[in-house]
């Protein structure tokens, strides 16, 4: 749980760095709020029950349907844009494997009430600073739009059942070709030679550049096709204006499996551990929130699959061996000074520094062999002699160096160990 919280309290730096709002949802929904959002698939992975009332209910699947009927409801108050984020489990039905879990912690941000490619590419920006901000240096953010791939599947006479076909390509990096295009054939009615034209457009690869020249002539003639290559030239190049290209790519192939995207759409992959999946995915969603008002209300978002990270920074040795709270061991072996150890505990902390107490007089031996196990920092060492010289002896765990200092300035040596970690 340390690395986990760990994780929580970076991803909340990073959001209200970008100006994101936290707000919570009920766990519970109405089953009319849930079913038909996010796909057959979901709908199925849906855990729904009839409670003690006879009402029809279900556990939330994800954070962005309950925030589509929240800002629904308190639109007129919160006015727009407006920007959260939500930390909180959601629940599907669904095999459990690594990274992947039955209820599991989603970490969400969204910007509600603007249809600007700024706010799609902020969002981008967001994972990027959100992943460096955890340690990871190689990691790619893939970017596509659907109505670039609405645009593609009119091309092929295919744009009347974009749902089934998107929701089938989602899958590519799961299952393969062969068993996409048969889902393709048998869940929206393609022909033989329709799946292979939609995985053969799904397969342009290159440069970003020559991956959004190759996408011009192939939605030429379609409004909506024009419209989303546009919107991923835009979002390309604010990307590049404010981080490295390396880590963005242009994936025909992202589709998100999820019915309520519109245009863009991201999946976040780590270089050195690709199988483990996408840890970071979203993207635009126009057309969500009028299920619940009359009033328009585009939204873009995305979301950090915690469990799936923090498995993939355990394999990646990026979690740590620590298992303690606070950096500070302040052992206790003279009895008598139970007093002044607690005045000298609260005084570490009142400098905003946090500091374990051990809370019986062993021996010091047995204090820090505790202290090396939980992984602090320092253990500050008071015994009898100490107490009456006025000093304290800071010891760095990490290369057994110890130094006297003056009772009054064990806070500074504190800090000055710290400091060189």
């Amino acid at each position: 749980m340390i690395p986990r919280e760990r994780l929580i309290e970076t991803a909340r730096e990073v959001y209200r760095s970008f100006g994101f709002q936290p707000i919570d949802t009920p766990a519970l929904e109405y089953t009319e709020i849930l079913l038909g959002k996010g796909g057959m698939e979901t709908d199925k992975q849906l855990y729904r029950f009839e409670d003690h009332g006879g009402r029809d209910v279900g556990l939330r699947f994800d954070l962005t349907v309950p925030l589509a009927r929240f800002v629904a409801q308190h639109i007129g108050e919160l006015g727009t844009p407006f920007k959260r984020y939500h930390i909180g489990p959601v629940w599907r039905g669904e095999k459990s494997q690594r990274g992947r879990y039955r209820e599991f912690l989603q970490c969400d941000f969204d910007t509600i009430g603007t249809t600007s490619t700024v706010a799609d590419t902020e969002s981008a920006l967001v994972i990027h600073s959100l992943l460096k901000a955890l340690g990871f240096e190689r990691f790619t953010i893939r970017v596509n739009n659907r109505k670039v791939l609405s645009g593609l599947l009119e091309r092929v006479g295919l744009g009347d059942r974009s749902a089934d076909v998107l929701r089938a390509l989602d899958k590519l990096s799961k299952i393969g070709p062969e068993k996409v295009s048969e889902e393709m054939q048998k869940s929206a009615g393609a022909t033989s030679a329709q799946a292979d034209q939609v995985l053969e457009l799904a397969s342009i690869e290159g440069t970003n550049d020559q991956i959004l020249a190759a996408l011009e002539p192939l939605v030429a003639g379609s409004d909506i096709g024009a419209e989303g290559l546009a919107d991923l030239h835009a979002v390309k190049r604010g990307f590049c204006a404010a981080a490295p290209e390396a880590r963005l790519r242009v994936d025909v192939s992202i589709a998100r499996g999820l019915d309520y995207y519109t245009g863009t759409v991201f999946e976040t992959f780590l270089d050195d551990l690709p199988a483990i999946g996408s840890v970071c995915s979203g993207g635009r969603y126009d057309d969500l929130a009028s299920v619940y008002t009359k009033e328009r209300l585009p939204g873009i978002g995305a979301s950090l699959g915690l469990d799936r990270l923090l498995a993939a920074m355990e394999e990646l040795g990026l979690v740590g061996d620590g298992t303690s709270a606070a950096p500070v061991l302040l052992t206790y072996f003279a009895p008598d000074h139970a007093d002044g150890y607690l005045a000298l505990a609260t005084e570490i902390r009142a400098a905003g520094i946090g500091v374990e107490l051990y809370p019986d007089p062993k021996k010091l031996g047995a204090q820090l062999k505790y202290a090396n196990r939980r992984g602090f920092t320092i253990a500050v060492i008071v015994g009898e002699d100490e107490w009456k010289a006025g000093t304290c002896q800071v010891k760095d765990l990490r290369s057994g160096e110890s130094r006297a200092v003056a009772r009054e300035t064990v806070v500074a040596e504190i800090e000055r160990v710290l400091a060189a970690d």
